[in-house]
């Protein structure tokens, strides 16, 4: 009996004839709860300094949310540019792996990779890796993307506005909107022991190296936690 096309290997599941329109569905939902994320963003960004034309240019041109708020993150708290951008850049270079995977899993033409290479994010790559034919991945891949893309963008829009009128965002606390939204979002994806063990040594190295670094450095330095706590994990693994 012919059976659909897996596109990760191995058998089909049993989902593969999976209703375009739950992936529509599922792709929008996703979509808007993080696209509404970016009011945080707006807001973060214009009370780091930056102005309305810089904090839309940064969503509409970047567009990967960890990248941003470490970026201005780094730049509120007095940091230079150049460290930064690295620390935004270095955040950024997993898309880089999302794309690889996915470049194979959609198969898009080749005219329309340039703009498929856009939204490659977490969100994109997530919902579409989840889905079990090429059809339903592509579908998942592009209505995600283009929901959060503007949603994104129009929310940091709003959230720039708003801390321009507002004026000073610290005498309102908003300072910590984009560190709050960053977590709520980051918590959901730590299940298994290795990432949240990944996690807890970030932490540990971001703050202790915050008051004696400057700005922006220490978004590098917790990068280190990944390939150490993997590192002892291989160790334990081989003693066993």
């Amino acid at each position: 009996m012919d059976t659909a096309a897996d596109p990760h290997g191995g058998p089909p599941p049993r989902d593969a004839a999976k209703p375009d329109r739950a992936v529509v569905r599922d792709s929008l939902g996703v979509g808007v709860a993080v696209g509404l994320s970016g009011f945080a963003f707006g807001v973060t960004s214009v009370g780091a300094g930056l102005d309305l034309l810089q904090t839309c240019a940064l969503s509409l041109l970047v567009f990967t949310g960890a990248s941003q708020f470490a970026l201005v993150g780094a730049l509120a708290a007095g940091g230079n540019p150049f460290t930064a951008a690295a620390g935004a850049f270095f955040l950024g270079t997993r898309n880089a792996f999302y794309g690889l995977r996915l470049s194979q899993l959609l198969a898009l033409p080749r005219a329309v990779r340039p703009f498929g290479a856009h939204w490659v994010i977490d969100e994109t790559a997530a919902v579409a890796l989840a889905q079990p034919t090429r059809r339903a991945a592509r579908i998942g891949f592009t209505v995600t993307g283009l929901t959060l893309y503007v949603l994104w963008n129009l929310t940091t829009l709003i959230g720039a506005l708003g801390a321009e009128a507002i004026g000073d965002t610290d005498a309102w606390g908003l300072d910590a909107a984009g560190p709050a939204v960053f977590l709520a979002l980051l918590a959901p994806m730590l299940r298994s022991t290795t990432e949240r063990a990944v996690a807890a040594l970030a932490v540990v190295l971001g703050l202790g190296s915050l008051p004696v670094l400057p700005a922006g450095v220490p978004v590098l330095v917790a990068a280190l936690a990944a390939p150490a706590v993997l590192w002892l994990s291989g160790r334990g693994e081989a003693r066993r």
